[in-house]
């Protein structure tokens, strides 16, 4: 299949280990995801981890919408270039959303999350910028770091990071919008399982307090 795409790129992004661009594939307007070499690694292992870690991101937003999570669609992979061509979402990041608004979208992130959870994924970096309000809905992007894992503690440490970007970056309602986000996980997940994960998300908290005090 010919691959056909607009060549002008518009940097949107530039993150630690990808740069995001956007661009057009066959007609529609496009993200493009491409990883970058890391000198620091040696050449054969960087090219691996960067092959690996590009296939597994797409295989990762696929699963997720088979079992009805909003993604992007997947347009295209280039394994050897390490690049992925993802469907451009019209919309408004949650995190540019007015307070009240976005107290109330964090029981919606909550419902996606416990619905990744309950199947097995961890996102791996939720926050308020990678979920975008688009006209069809919540959409959840970036699965970069994601993984499978039927581990408690990993869903915690999920939890975990989404509680801690609520604190830095919408510290006047940060209350809110965990208890918000906690209903919505709960709704999906259970009392019983959620409680579970909560505790772990004390645990790991005390951890990091214990490690600021030595």
């Amino acid at each position: 299949m010919q691959r056909l795409f607009d060549l002008s790129l518009k940097l949107v992004k530039k993150g630690a280990e990808a740069d995001i661009y956007l661009t057009s594939w066959n007609g529609h307007d496009s993200i493009l995801k491409i990883r970058k070499k890391k000198d620091y690694r040696v050449h054969s292992l960087d090219t691996r981890i960067r092959t690996l870690r590009t296939i597994r991101e797409a295989k990762m937003i696929s699963e997720a919408k088979s079992f009805g999570v909003t993604t992007p669609l997947v347009y295209f992979v280039d394994e050897k270039k390490c690049e992925i061509y993802l469907q451009f979402i019209q919309g408004k990041l949650v995190r540019d959303l007015p307070a009240k608004q976005i107290v109330k979208t964090c029981k919606e992130i909550g419902k996606l999350v416990g619905i990744l959870h309950k199947n097995g994924i961890m996102h791996g970096d939720l926050t308020t910028s990678n979920f975008i309000l688009s006209p069809r809905g919540l959409v959840i992007l970036d699965f970069g770091l994601s993984q499978k894992t039927d581990k408690v503690d990993d869903y915690a440490i999920d939890l975990r990071l989404f509680k801690e970007v609520l604190n830095s970056a919408h510290a006047q309602i940060v209350d809110d919008a965990w208890i918000s986000f906690t209903l919505g996980y709960q709704e999906i997940l259970g009392s019983l399982f959620t409680d579970k994960v909560i505790n772990q998300v004390l645990v790991i908290e005390k951890r990091g307090r214990y490690a600021n005090v030595v």
